[in-house]
């Protein structure tokens, strides 16, 4: 060995204890024979590559690797890399003595490929069983797992918990329908309204892979022109994927592709369809009998077949954030996938954040936008009421319906329904002293008080337990008056004003997909507005100051983002559609609305998130929990260089009774949290430092619980 060595190594006998200590260990683990693969039963092990390499199902991050088992004979024509198995996992799992193997339990697990022998010198343990022998983990969808669980400092496990519905056996029993030729390649039809619409459609129709940010106009022609894409990929003989936010915007795009394909060309993968349902089309795009699929975030990673397009819908809505671990973002999957596909990337909506904005600011995707003519004959007129207006008119502002907006609303009812957003729910969700504007609080959690309709008593939003007589802690009064009001409140107000005219609500109560477009007026609350069959007259959004008030990054984004997704239900102007904005008119974003310029509102807030070092120009990553544990996380991991930790701050404490939020403390304890923030370029290290910090904490097992997640969504 000396004799070998290179120019600058010395040989053995010149080096340290410690590197003679290792080169003794090595030489004697390589002179040691492997032990053969053999079951702790005994049984025989099949011919030909007889280890399974295992990715058992559990989440912790120490445990984020594979495993490997002996092949029994009995299973080895099952024993195929993809299928569902089941293994012994425990403490000794490796261990066998007196032909019995000591302690562990059954686990379920993936096969992920077949060896002829293990890298582990002892002797393995068997698979205990072959659940099933459908396929269902290929290379190309665990290679999207593991760049999911190393984008977020995750476990693969976790993810695949995300990435694969769980099994169901009469779904995997019934055959798939054969797969429809290819469709024909559609006409650009409403795609011909943006600059480069009719060039997007014919790239994809001919294979190719555009990338592009779509600024939708108003209208609800977005879901037809969304099925022309997804028919256009077909055409070419490639898959397609769609994510939407929720339920009724795939139910629109659902008839859509419908419409355009006919039956039988696309799946529906959404959370609450229903376990054999949800299987049964998972497992017909995983067969290849199916090419494209629209979806809810559940279908970020379904495994369509040749991918030649994902396409997202309104990326800033909250449910497109997964809420488990390691809590994935679909925009950002659909990023991965079209990364590791080598696909066409649309990333679509009325509105445009930040994140959008910078694809296009770096060349990494195109604009996809209409001419300011084009925007002008689609979108309503849009009017403002600001503080002013509003102290010249006391009796409109304490019936928060300045003159403006009742005359709006009026006109409206002549000739359609009116949609009113109210940015809170429920009656009177929070409520104040009459005399020093002290907020009413619950005495039992410090919950907040809220009014009630059927009952002069009030409730608490968080406990739950009513209060008949409150009093003010601070000046002593009886009286109160309302701090916010809610959605059911002001339709009961606009009943009262309008008592001829039908009042509808909807919201996290009941959500309405659609009203009639007879005159009416629709109570909503943001996120929840029904389409009205031709369009809404008029719109009114109440309150902007709620919206706008939030001590949050993206205050001003959401806002716009919300009163875009009304407004774009309002008939054009040519039509009378009117929106009134109850909002300071000065401000970026309501001059945003009334210019109907979203793109040009992320390009600023961008600009200025670059100056501050603030996401997404930078990555983030937050760690939370009890300060001891924070501050000796902090201290163990190996963070890049250029890193930097901002705090740690405390966290609000979380009352007892008061749902608890991811990433918040239990209720009663005091946790603190670390932003951790590194430049462009340096995410991965950043989550590979936080991830191998994690895995040896729970190693080592016994320490209190510490919470990372990159990305937070909100930052302050």
């Amino acid at each position: 060995m000396s004799s070998e060595n290179g120019p600058g190594q010395g040989g053995a006998q010149d080096a340290p204890p410690e590197q003679l200590a290792l080169i003794r260990e090595t030489v004697r683990q390589a002179s040691t024979p492997r032990a053969k693969p053999r079951t702790w039963r005994g049984a025989a092990l099949a011919k030909e590559l007889p280890v399974a390499r295992v990715l058992v199902d559990k989440g912790v991050l120490h445990l984020d690797r594979h495993f490997d088992y002996a092949v029994p004979e009995e299973l080895d024509a099952d024993a195929q890399p993809g299928v569902r198995v089941r293994v012994r996992f425990g403490a000794g799992r490796h261990r066998v003595r007196d032909g019995r193997r000591e302690g562990g339990g059954l686990i379920d697990g993936f096969l992920v490929e077949r060896l002829s022998e293990s890298d582990y010198a002892g002797p393995l343990a068997a698979l205990a069983q072959v659940v099933s022998p459908e396929r269902i983990l290929d290379e190309e969808l665990l290679g999207l797992v593991r760049a999911v669980a190393d984008r977020y400092a995750g476990s693969v496990a976790d993810v695949l918990q995300l990435a694969v519905p769980p099994r169901n056996a009469r779904a995997e029993k019934r055959a798939s329908p054969q797969p429809l030729p290819a469709p024909p390649s559609p006409e650009p039809g409403p795609w011909e309204r943006y600059e480069q619409g009719a060039a997007f459609v014919a790239a994809l129709a001919s294979g190719g892979a555009p990338r592009a940010v779509w600024n939708a106009l108003p209208g609800p022609r977005w879901a037809e022109e969304l099925a022309r894409a997804v028919a256009a990929t077909l055409a070419s003989g490639r898959g397609a994927l769609v994510v939407l936010p929720d339920g009724r915007a795939v139910a629109r795009a659902d008839a859509a592709l419908t419409a355009l394909l006919g039956e039988g060309r696309h799946a529906v993968l959404t959370a609450d369809a229903g376990p054999e349902k949800r299987y049964a089309q998972w497992l017909a795009v995983r067969r290849g009998a199916v090419r494209a699929v629209v979806g809810t975030r559940a279908a970020m990673f379904a495994p369509v077949r040749d991918l030649g397009l994902v396409a997202l819908w309104d990326d800033g809505d909250d449910s497109h954030s997964e809420p488990h671990a390691p809590q994935p973002h679909a925009r950002e999957v659909l990023l991965l996938r079209a990364a590791q596909d080598r696909c066409a990337f649309l990333l679509g909506g009325w509105s445009c954040t930040v994140e959008a904005a910078q694809l296009v600011e770096t060349g990494w995707a195109r604009p996809l936008v209409a001419s300011r003519e084009q925007v002008r004959a689609a979108a309503p007129l849009v009017r403002t009421v600001g503080d002013q207006d509003l102290a010249r008119d006391e009796a409109a502002r304490a019936a928060r319906l300045p003159t403006l907006a009742w005359q709006a609303v009026r006109d409206g009812l002549r000739h359609g329904p009116v949609l009113v957003q109210v940015p809170r729910r429920g009656y009177v969700p929070r409520m104040a002293c009459a005399a020093c504007r002290t907020p009413a609080r619950c005495r039992h959690c410090s919950g907040p008080l809220e009014g009630q309709e059927s009952s002069s008593a009030l409730r608490c939003g968080w406990c739950g337990r009513e209060e008949g007589a409150w009093h003010c802690p601070e000046c002593g009064a009886f009286r109160l008056r309302a701090q916010i009001v809610g959605a059911r409140r002001t339709a009961e107000e606009l009943g009262r004003a309008f008592p001829a005219v039908p009042v509808r609500t909807s919201g996290r109560e009941q959500v309405l997909d659609t009203v009639p477009g007879t005159p009416a007026l629709v109570v909503s609350t943001p996120g929840a507005e029904p389409v009205a069959e031709g369009g809404y007259a008029a719109a009114l959004l109440l309150d902007g100051w709620a919206m706008l008030g939030r001590p949050d990054l993206r205050a001003g984004e959401d806002a716009l983002r919300h009163w875009l997704d009304a407004a774009a239900l309002v008939r054009p102007q040519s039509a009378g559609g009117t929106v009134v904005a109850v909002a300071e008119p000065t401000l970026r974003p309501v001059q945003a609305l009334v210019r109907w310029d979203p793109v040009g509102h992320a390009l600023r807030e961008l600009s200025e998130r670059a100056e501050l070092g603030f996401p997404p120009v930078s990555r983030m990553a937050a760690v939370a929990g009890p300060p001891e544990a924070v501050t000796g996380f902090l201290g163990a991991v190996d963070l890049p260089r250029e890193a930097e930790v901002l705090g740690p701050v405390p966290l609000p404490v979380t009352a007892p009774g008061r749902p608890r939020r991811v990433g918040a403390p239990p209720p009663g304890e005091h946790w603190e949290r670390a932003l951790v923030r590194v430049p462009p370029g340096r995410g991965a290290a950043l989550a590979g430092a936080l991830k191998a910090a994690q895995a040896a904490r729970t190693a080592r097992g016994g320490d209190a619980a510490v919470w990372v997640r990159i990305d937070p969504p909100d930052i302050g």
